[in-house]
Parts: structure tokens; C-alpha cells; sequence
């Protein structure tokens, strides 16, 4: 849609009758909103296609994608949620989780001569949270630090819409076609090279996990290439498994390096890793 965000369809602000609403993001084919009211605090995202440009192919998927999590919320047990429709597109709303993501708390580890170092309990809640999805057979798919929110009792593992495990319907579903590049495992890389699309996989989940630890506690990214790089050149990189000579501090960095094996096999389950962090 070109020109300014989409605002709240009339459906969700019928459903929520909000008090106060916020937009937190706006990206490509997708905004998310923080609305308050009645019925309590709630994260509504809403959905539309993505038209061609002369550097960035169509994306109609964009326009499905809330819908789709709105199928996994369901299919996953949760509560307080819906999904819908609306004129170019989709939305869903689902409770709001307070709380930093896993980025943004370990800035403070970040900083030039820093001596803090990466708490074991935070990194043991997000995999506790990857560790839930799992065990009841799915995988999430786009594993990355802004989708941890680390709260006040529990982490919470939010954006649920490539995740894969359970039926989707027809009419919401789509391939998934890899998710940001800093993250992807090499096989999904390289899958997505070959054919275009990929399958999600736990193994490829507990790599973005470590990967995710890695640039959160270190800024460093598993693997080296150029920020400019086209998306098949890094993956290519990704795919080939160059690493970079990077460790995390403290107990985590030999747990983080096997997360980060190139071959699935390799790598510990989210619940050997949880048992390693415990």
C-alpha cells in the first residue's frame, strides 16, 4: 500500500474498543500497534501485500502473514487472540508482553571494555520459551534477539508466522522462503538457494538461537559478510559455514559454539541445551 501505514481496521477497533493505541513498526507489508481498553493490553498486527519495485520483488505473503499466526495461536492453545480479514489483508491481535527484548538487555554487555557479562538466566528463559514450542512439535522458524521479550516472571517467544507444525489452511498459508540472513542455519541457506524456499526445522531453530546469543552478547554476527552484500551472497556465506572466530563470554561461549555447528546433527537439542544451562 503506498503512502502512509494502514491505520486499524474498524473490525479490530470494534473487537478491542481501544482507549490508547501506538504504533510500534512499521515495515514492509506489516505494522504493529500497542492498544489498550476494555479488554486489556494487547500487540494487534495488520497485514498487506508488498508490490514489485524496480529492487524488491512482490510479497502478497505479507498480506496473510497475521492471519497465519492466528492459526498457530490457536493451534498452540493460546488465549486473548484473534485473526481476521480486512480490505487488504489480514490482522490478528494477541496479548502484549512487556518487557525488553534479548538485544536490547544485553546492551550494557556491548559496550567498549565492558566487564559484564551475559547472565546465564537470561539466555536459560529464551531457551526455556524456544524449549515449550518445541515440545509440542513445532518450530519456529525466525528465531532472532527482537523476538525474546524478556519479562518480569517469564520470556516470551513472539512472531509466530513461519512457524511450522500443525495445519494451516489453505487460503492463509505460503512457502517459507528463509527469514534474515544473520540468523538462518546453513541448510535452510543453502535450501534457499537451490529451490527458493526452505523447511523449518528445530535444528535450524536451536542455531538461531545461538546465533541470536552470540550478536546479543557480543555484537558480533556468527557469520562474516558484508552488510551490502546481496541476500545471495550472504547466504552463500551462510551456506558455506565460514565462522567467524568469535566466542561469547563466560559459560555460554562453548554452549553457543555448539548451537552453532554447521551440521544439524551436530548441534544439541533445545533441551540438552537447557539441561547445559541448568
Amino acid at each position: 500500500m503506498p503512502g502512509s501505514p494502514p491505520e486499524l481496521p474498524i473490525v479490530v477497533l470494534d473487537a478491542l474498543m481501544p482507549t490508547a493505541w501506538r504504533l510500534v513498526l512499521n515495515r514492509r507489508g506489516s505494522t504493529v500497534w500497542e492498544v489498550e481498553g476494555p479488554r486489556g493490553h494487547h500487540a494487534v498486527k495488520v497485514g498487506y501485500p508488498i508490490e514489485a519495485t524496480a529492487d524488491w520483488p512482490a510479497q502478497p505473503w505479507t498480506a496473510l502473514a497475521p492471519a497465519r499466526e492466528g492459526v498457530v495461536l490457536y493451534r498452540l492453545g493460546f488465549a486473548d487472540f484473534a485473526y481476521g480479514e480486512w480490505d487488504h489483508g489480514t490482522w490478528n491481535f494477541q496479548p502484549w508482553h512487556e518487557g525488553p527484548d534479548l538485544y536490547r538487555l544485553w546492551e550494557p554487555c556491548r559496550r567498549p571494555d565492558s566487564s559484564i557479562a551475559p547472565h546465564t538466566s537470561v539466555a536459560l528463559g529464551c531457551v526455556e520459551a524456544l524449549a515449550e514450542l518445541h515440545a509440542k512439535g513445532w518450530a519456529h522458524g525466525d528465531v532472532q534477539p527482537a523476538h525474546f521479550i524478556i519479562g518480569p516472571e517469564r520470556t516470551h517467544l513472539i512472531d509466530l508466522a513461519l512457524a511450522r507444525g500443525g495445519n494451516v489452511p489453505e487460503g492463509y498459508d505460503f512457502p517459507f522462503r528463509g527469514c534474515l540472513v544473520h540468523y538462518e542455519a546453513p541448510e535452510i541457506a543453502r535450501s534457499v538457494l537451490d529451490t527458493g524456499e526452505a523447511e523449518p526445522t528445530q535444528e535450524a531453530d536451536v542455531y538461531a538461537l545461538g546465533a541470536s546469543l552470540l550478536i546479543s552478547a557480543t555484537g558480533w554476527r556468527a557469520i562474516e559478510y558484508p552488510d551490502d552484500a546481496p541476500r545471495s551472497v550472504q547466504r552463500e556465506t551462510v551456506a558455506d559455514g565460514r565462522r567467524r572466530l568469535v566466542k561469547a563470554p563466560g559459560e555460554l561461549g562453548e554452549l553457543i559454539d555448539a548451537m552453532l555447528s554447521h551440521a544439524p546433527g551436530d548441534r544439541p537439542t533445545i533441551s540438552e541445551v537447557g539441561k547445559a544451562l541448568s
